[in-house]
């Protein structure tokens, strides 16, 4: 099967104490330098380094369901009953565009490799135009690519969704070949690091570098210290030599003094040679003597280093102590704040809740409200109308009831003046009348 590789760097890089190299050999009797402890956590407490976690284990799953692709096409009788049709189907897709894929790459190697060969022919038209159709089949490569992964996903999607299915191949463990497993085992290696790096804390990351600091400033200050006496053992040593092979060299020229002197007596020689003799033991006491004193020393200044080492230890495991009561504490007080918080976010939730309805009839008589008041802008304009027509009514009125009163009085004026003229044609004619019967009865 063709597969991507994918080549994964490890996410976190820690100092390793145990590669802290020790110059200094310390003896028996030396008590070894302090391991920094592990982390006090041992499960993962906050959502996101749970989904992380989750991610990765989903991806190893997968990784593990897509390694087994070739076992399960090679057997494809075997795993049909135990995977089903669809799958099976889809195994059996896949597998004829990887043979596809793996059929063109090889062939394409080949025609380069020919060409490489006929390099001597370059400037010919068909070394061009055997070059310019490797470069059109292999434009034709990453469409391919494409296609096979999506084949992938589908099966993957597939196996996923059966997971009686993936489980079942999953069990064929043997199936797997070895660059697969490797891979695969790199995969879980570096999930046990992420792991580790999660439950790290920020401030223990911080401890541990500081005690890794702490440990090479010591290992550096007693090597110094440890260089130091060992230069002066051996400029001690040198002097020494130094010393034994003066006195070699004057016991030397005595013997060949005495080889140039047969002469000398016998008693001359020997009582020469005891004292240079004696001279050479006493040198050589005194400078075994500064040897071990110098040792002495070394020894004593190890010793030093020791018990300065476990003061040390023993103040730092009181600082630790009391640094995971302080941690405990400030974790209570987090606990307690995370409490205190869910239950104001809980009465936040409920007022909000509240707030968000009181806020819907707020607008919903808004709404009416504004209806309202365009229904009384409404009213009050139909009102200010009906007030100028009743208005121009009153005054039409008050014009009609003035007009109705002048008429009304020059009718009356005029009825008046009629009934006067009347009256007085009336007494006039009766005027009339009487002289007239006065000058009748005046004839008879």
């Amino acid at each position: 099967m063709a597969l991507d590789v994918l080549a994964v760097a490890p996410l976190y890089q820690d100092p390793d104490v145990n590669r802290v190299r020790l110059i200094a050999q310390t003896t028996k009797n030396s008590t070894t330098p302090p391991k920094p402890l592990p982390p006090t956590k041992t499960k993962l407490t906050t959502i996101e380094t749970k989904r992380i976690m989750s991610v990765l284990d989903e991806t190893i799953h997968k990784v593990e369901l897509v390694t087994l692709l070739s076992y399960v096409a090679s057997s494809s009788k075997n795993s049909e009953g135990m995977l089903g049709e669809d799958i099976m189907k889809a195994v059996r897709e896949h597998q004829d565009l990887c043979q596809i894929l793996l059929d063109r790459v090889s062939y394409l190697q080949e025609e380069e490799r020919q060409l490489q060969e006929e390099e001597e022919f370059e400037d010919e038209p068909w070394f061009r135009d055997r070059v310019l159709s490797i470069e059109v089949q292999k434009s034709h490569l990453p469409p391919l690519m494409q296609q096979i992964k999506g084949s992938t996903k589908n099966i993957v999607r597939l196996l996923l969704g059966n997971p009686q299915a993936a489980s079942l191949l999953q069990v064929q463990t043997l199936g797997r070949s070895a660059e697969a497993q490797s891979f695969i085992d790199s995969l879980v290696e570096l999930r046990g690091f992420l792991f580790e790096k999660l439950l790290t804390s920020p401030m223990e990351a911080r401890d541990k570098t500081q005690f890794v600091q702490d440990i090479t400033r010591r290992n550096q200050r007693n090597q110094e210290i440890i260089d130091t006496l060992e230069n002066e053992l051996a400029a001690c040593v040198r002097n020494r030599d130094a010393e034994v092979e003066k006195e070699n060299f004057v016991i030397q020229e005595l013997k060949n003094h005495l080889h140039q002197l047969p002469k000398l007596s016998e008693n001359s020689l020997l009582r020469t040679k005891q004292e240079a003799e004696k001279q050479q033991k006493a040198d050589f006491r005194a400078s075994q003597a500064r040897v071990a004193k110098t040792q002495q020393e070394i020894l004593l200044l190890q010793a030093q280093f020791n018990s300065l080492v476990v003061e040390n230890w023993e103040a730092e495991q009181a600082l630790r102590k009391k640094k995971y009561k302080v941690e405990t504490e400030i974790e209570n007080w987090i606990q307690k704040y995370d409490l205190e918080m869910s239950e104001k976010q809980d009465e936040y939730e409920e007022l909000d809740v509240i707030h968000k309805e009181e806020k819907l009839q707020l607008e919903e008589l808004k709404r009416r409200h504004d209806v309202l008041v365009e229904e009384f802008s409404q009213i009050q304009a139909e009102q200010e109308i009906n007030a100028k027509k009743r208005l121009e009514a009153e005054q039409a009125m008050v014009h009609m009831v003035r007009a109705a009163m002048l008429i009304q009085a020059l009718w009356r004026g005029y009825l008046v003046r009629s009934m006067l003229r009347s009256k007085k044609r009336k007494r006039s004619k009766s005027r009339v009348k009487g002289k007239g019967k006065g000058k009748g009865k005046g004839k008879k």
